[in-house]
Parts: C-alpha cells; sequence; structure tokens
C-alpha cells in the first residue's frame, strides 16, 4: 500500500487528501493514514531530497527545499517542475491517452500538454475512435534530454 499510495502522491504532483488517496488506491482510511506515516518517516532521513508535506490536510511529495537554488541549474529553465512531471509521466508511459494523463495528473496537465506541445517536446494526434488525444514523445525530447528510447522501455516497462 504504501508504493501505491507514494506513486500516486509522486504522479500527481499536487496536494492530495486523504479521501482522494482512498478512492485512487482503494484501500481504506486508516491504511492511507499508516502508509503516509511509513512515508513521513522514510522521507524524514537527512540523505533523501525528498520530502512528504501536508498542507491543508492534503499530502504531497516535494523536493527539500534547501535543494530548490541546486536544482534550478539542472532543470530546463523554460520547464516548471510540474510540467517536467507531466513530462515525466508521459516518458514512463511512452504513449498515453490525453484522457488517462489528466486522471493522473490532475486538470492543470491540459496546460502542461499546451505548453510541453509549444515546446516541440511531445507530439499530440487525435485518437480514431475516440474523443481523446495520444500523446507519445518527439525527437526534440530525446535530443534535448538524451534518453534512448530503449532506456525508457527498460524503465516502463516495456508498456505501450
Amino acid at each position: 500500500m504504501v508504493t501505491r499510495v507514494e506513486a500516486v502522491l509522486y504522479l500527481k504532483g499536487r496536494p492530495i487528501s486523504k479521501k482522494n488517496l482512498s478512492e485512487i488506491t482503494n484501500a481504506d482510511i486508516n491504511s492511507i493514514e499508516k502508509a503516509l506515516r511509513e512515508l513521513k518517516e522514510k522521507y524524514s532521513n537527512t540523505k533523501s531530497a525528498i520530502e512528504l508535506n501536508e498542507i491543508n490536510s492534503c499530502y504531497c511529495l516535494e523536493l527539500k527545499s534547501i535543494l530548490n537554488e541546486f536544482v534550478e541549474d539542472l532543470l530546463p529553465s523554460e520547464l516548471r517542475t510540474s510540467e517536467l512531471r507531466t513530462l515525466a509521466t508521459i516518458a514512463i508511459k511512452k504513449k498515453i491517452l490525453q484522457s488517462d494523463l489528466i486522471v493522473l495528473r490532475g486538470s492543470g496537465a491540459y496546460d502542461h500538454i499546451k505548453e510541453l506541445t509549444n515546446k516541440k517536446l511531445i507530439i499530440k494526434r487525435k485518437q480514431k475512435d475516440g474523443r481523446s488525444y495520444w500523446l507519445s514523445l518527439s525527437e526534440k525530447f530525446f535530443q534535448t534530454f538524451a534518453v534512448s528510447n530503449e532506456y525508457l522501455s527498460q524503465i516502463g516497462g516495456n508498456k505501450k
């Protein structure tokens, strides 16, 4: 259960309530609370770059603020962290329906998709038998981030 809660918090990239965590993971609130306690303990380690934060009774995983200045130089300056998380989700999936991405990342991902499309990091194609769009990585993504398709297949579990 801890791994599932951790995955949801990472992919959402925004604060999420215990109730929503319960619905997404199909677990009861007590299990969610236990998982959150375990994650809090896991990320309280001073060697971790990530921390579990509570904001208005909602939870999120964030980079420790002491590292903000350090990572600013590592990130492409034109992309925000939330856009990078959306891009990472697309990269891991390699090909994903926009509607599925919105479920994973929230409605803010519509803006991320627009920005990533404008920067030519992703390709958006109309679904043949539906109303959504297929999102996939562009050649510019592979040039910008120097990641191979083979590597993405390994970390994505060979999923489409």
